[in-house]
């Protein structure tokens, strides 16, 4: 049998070309041969194309290769040559924020911030972990797991962007501390390159712990806050610590875009973004069901933008003006912490009853009318935009609220608040606007439709009413310390700080009236008087060469004259007459002298008689000073604010010390104080401020009202020994308060309320009698001024002699009878 050659593989194609008779090799039929032939024909015009196809592929792949390569090398020589040009990052390394000047009452309470960033910087481990958690749900889920640039996001965010066309970011908090420490905030390429080197360097540089601690403190979130410890103040009221998981999660919502998702400018959208995070956080596993729950339906209270912490603008001005003197500018950027002397509750007790007091005053004035007229449409649709309109120049003043009538007439007042709220005012509440509700009233003081008034609530019988009233013109001021180490316990320094920023307490030169009269009595137990001295409250007239102006013919403040009587009485029932006779008596230089143991100026008490009404000029402070001598047994102590100083990180800088009085600091005896505590205490039982112990039920209470000529000035200075407070009310500038108005109606009542607070915890304590002193028959004396000695009377204005026949003594005793 003749062998068979076997057929090629069909992977392998046949490049032989037929024979021109038609036989081909041996095997397979014509028909299989013109097949195959056919077949190797059409792959030999395939090929060709198909191995260009292929080697054009190989070229462009290797460009690619090498357009990459040449990219990556490109981009590794700018990396390489940017990196070294980076920003030094010691500025985070040893991070030094700029913190303000922060005052804060002695308990801790936040009184005031000063400075262009309201920043409180908090350690990581203070910050509450759902702080932390809420932060890390919406702004870097992997921060823990990147090394800086979360590479996993930077993919996500440009499919995003691509698929969605709209910018989403990839920003980790790293690249963001980068961003707001070293960069601008263009949206650029090369901006974005140094971001991811800057991100890359701090990681290698910080633990994550404290890039974030960095990020949650220095981050703007909004109305001059910065970090969230701050933020949870301005928008909470409330320290960080506190914070709740839903609270948590709207300040976290903060650093997209401060403006836009500000629980104060837009909380619809705040919420909305809030709701956001919470669900994101119970994604993230860092809440529970019932804690996502709950967050979602808590209701916040958003502080109000107005709402202060403390009502201490005053005091912590004073301690601003402390602070800039010893550090200057750089007390604002430091951190420094103050700590005051005083207690925020009394603070605030002092605050209103000062208000209260002259509010109570301001009701018995004739009504000036309203603060401005504006015109209403008459379309319901329209009226609550024109009132809030009108009302943005009318800002509350606390609790006097302004209001646009609606209605009007003389038995009912309906009117629009700030907030919408509609009020009626009936009764009562019309008393004090009675001539502007006249329709017999003067046209510019009538309440009609269109005025803008003020009201306020008041609580009359149980139940709340709106009253008709207006922005006082009086002021006033009230400081309160102890008299053991000058420590300020209170201090208001007028009706309303942001209405007058004059620090009436400190600044403001007034006459004391009769309640310097103590001074003068205490230099005249220096010669021999005593409570039991005899004067007589008789007329006097003065020529100009005696007064040093003009002639003086002064009165008693009732117009009466009651003839002799003891000094204790004359001093309780205040008694001018008895008052002049006493300096007269002692020398009038001698009583200028006297006065400035207490810290009185010499040249502000010219050294004439009218001295011993309290026509010379003292501020409330030093007033509370003087009296303190009165309190603590004779020393004289200077006012003491600042309690403590520490840095941002709690390190102690400053701490007053207390120290033991010094005989360098004394003033007056103690048993000079001790008598003049004994005249005074006799003040507050049976004269002029009889009400004190009477509406405080304890004894150890003295003090001094003090009402000077022609009523311009209105005081009560007083003191338990571990307290000394004063109030004065006044016009700034001088006038009549009113025929009627005394220390005693005005000022006295206000120290009341204010005391009734401030020594609720405090124990009865009167002053103990010291050495040198007797007591006879009631009345206490010098020892050396007992018996027969001592000024026993005045008559004809000179001393009565304290020894002598019986018979003189008579004949001058006699012409106090007539």
């Amino acid at each position: 049998m003749p062998s068979k050659k076997p057929p090629a593989e069909p992977s392998e194609p046949s490049f032989d070309a037929p024979s021109g008779n038609g036989s081909g090799g041996s095997g397979g039929s014509p028909d299989a041969k013109r097949g195959k032939s056919g077949k190797s024909k059409k792959t030999k015009q395939a090929g060709p194309r198909s191995h260009w196809f292929v080697r054009a592929l190989g070229w462009l792949f290797g460009l690619a290769l090498a357009g990459a390569g040449a990219v990556v090398l490109l981009v590794g020589m700018a990396l390489a040559m940017a990196y070294p040009q980076l920003p030094d990052i010691s500025g985070l390394t040893d991070y030094r924020p700029k913190l303000p000047l922060r005052v804060l009452s002695s308990e801790g309470q936040l009184l005031a911030e000063y400075g262009e960033e309201r920043r409180s910087y908090s350690d990581i481990r203070e910050i509450p972990k759902v702080m932390q958690d809420a932060i890390l749900a919406i702004e870097d889920a992997r921060f823990y797991q990147h090394g800086g640039v979360d590479y996993l996001g930077v993919i996500r965010a440009g499919l995003a962007n691509f698929g969605e066309a709209k910018s989403q970011g990839a920003s980790t908090i790293t690249m963001q501390v980068a961003r707001n420490f070293y960069l601008s905030t263009e949206k650029t390429f090369t901006r974005k390159i140094y971001e991811i080197l800057l991100a890359l360097k701090i990681e290698r540089a910080l633990p994550k712990e404290k890039i974030l601690e960095i990020y949650m403190n220095q981050i703007f979130l909004g109305h001059r806050a910065y970090g969230f410890a701050a933020a949870s103040e301005v928008y909470f009221g409330k320290p960080l610590k506190d914070i709740t998981i839903a609270e948590a999660a709207m300040l976290a919502g903060l650093p997209k875009a401060p403006s836009a998702y500000n629980p104060i400018n837009n909380p619809r959208r705040a919420t909305l973004r809030q709701q956001y995070i919470i669900d994101r956080m119970l994604e993230m596993g860092f809440i529970s069901p019932e804690q996502h729950a709950a967050a979602k339906a808590e209701k916040l209270r958003v502080r109000p933008p107005q709402e202060a912490a403390s009502h201490a603008e005053f005091v912590a001005e004073l301690a601003r003006q402390l602070i800039f003197s010893q550090y200057g500018d750089e007390a604002y950027t430091r951190g420094l912490n103050v700590y005051l002397t005083l207690h925020a509750d009394e603070q605030e007790r002092a605050y209103r009853a000062l208000r209260r007091g002259i509010m109570d005053y301001e009701r018995r004035q004739v009504y000036r009318g309203p603060e401005a007229y504006v015109d209403l449409p008459a379309d319901p649709k329209e009226l609550d935009t024109r009132v809030a309109e009108a009302l943005s120049d009318h800002p509350a003043n606390d609790e006097l609220l302004a209001a646009v009538v609606l209605e009007a007439d003389p038995k009912k007042v309906v009117a629009a608040l700030q907030s919408g709220e509609s009020v009626t005012i009936t009764g009562e509440g019309l008393k004090p606007a009675t001539s502007g509700l006249s329709e017999k009233g003067n046209p510019k003081t009538r309440v009609r439709r269109g005025a803008v008034i003020r009201v306020i609530k008041l609580v009359r019988n149980n139940k709340e009413e709106w009253t008709i009233t207006q922005l006082p013109e009086v002021e006033g001021a009230m400081v309160a310390l102890s008299p053991k180490d000058g420590s300020v316990r209170a201090l208001v320094g007028g009706f309303d700080y942001n209405k007058n920023k004059f620090n009436h307490v400190t600044q403001a030169w007034r006459q004391p009236g009769s309640s310097f009269k103590p001074f003068i009595y205490s230099a005249a137990l220096e010669k021999g008087f005593n409570g039991a001295t005899i004067v007589n409250d008789g007329p006097l007239f003065f020529d100009a060469t005696t007064t040093g102006s003009q002639p003086w013919e002064p009165k008693n403040y009732d117009g009466k004259f009651e003839g002799p009587m003891p000094l204790r009485k004359a001093l309780a029932k205040s008694k001018n007459m008895v008052s002049i006779r006493v300096l007269q008596s002692i020398g009038v230089r001698y009583g200028q002298e006297w006065v400035t143991r207490f810290g009185f100026d010499a040249d502000k008490h010219p050294a004439y008689l009218t001295m011993a009404l309290g026509a010379g000029s003292v501020t409330p402070m030093q007033m509370a000073q003087a009296y303190s001598v009165f309190a603590n047994g004779g020393y004289r102590v200077a006012p003491q604010l600042v309690q403590r100083i520490t840095d941002h990180s709690g390190r102690l800088l400053y701490q007053q010390q207390p120290k033991p009085f010094d005989e360098a600091q004394r003033a007056i005896e103690p048993r000079n104080a001790f008598l003049m505590d004994s005249l005074l205490q006799e003040v507050a039982r049976s004269g002029t401020a009889a009400r004190t112990q009477a509406m405080l039920k304890r004894p150890d209470i003295y003090g001094k009202t003090g009402t000077t000529n022609d009523s311009m000035d209105a005081w009560f200075a007083g003191f338990q020994p571990e307290l000394v407070s004063i109030v004065w009310i006044g016009y700034d500038q001088p006038r009549k308060l009113g025929d009627r108005e005394t220390g005693g109606g005005l000022a006295l009542p206000v120290w009341v309320e204010f005391m009734q607070y401030a020594l609720r915890n405090t124990p009865v304590q009167e002053i103990q009698p010291p050495e040198g002193v007797i007591n006879v028959s009631g009345e206490w004396f010098y020892d050396e001024y007992s018996g027969n000695n001592g000024v026993k009377a005045l008559s004809n204005d000179e001393h009565m002699p304290a020894t002598g026949t019986e018979e003189e003594k008579k004949s001058i005793l006699d012409l106090f009878k007539r």
